[in-house]
């Protein structure tokens, strides 16, 4: 069973819109490495490399998923990509 759940594997169809974001947004690129970085926890976690009750799992899982819907969220109301940009999502 694969325990990580990284971004571009969770949505594949979107990751044009995941490098723009990420290139564009700093906020949505904090969103994105928080997220990448609970997911690498849990599964530290899971596979009893580091220790957590199961209180503290659970509220890293909430976390994690709460963060996955924002940057769905963020996905799926991104403004369409700028030809001008240059893949950045600033003209230039």
């Amino acid at each position: 069973m694969d325990l990580h759940h990284p971004i571009l594997r969770e949505f594949p169809e979107h990751r044009e819109v995941i490098r723009r974001l990420k290139g564009a947004d700093e906020h949505f690129r904090k969103m994105f490495d928080e997220y990448h970085h609970l997911d690498d926890t849990i599964y530290r976690i899971e596979e009893d490399i580091e220790f957590a009750t199961d209180q503290e799992i659970e509220e890293l899982k909430l976390r994690r998923a709460k963060l996955k819907d924002y940057i769905y969220h963020s996905i799926r109301n991104a403004p369409p990509a700028c030809p001008a940009c240059e893949g950045t999502g600033i003209a230039r």
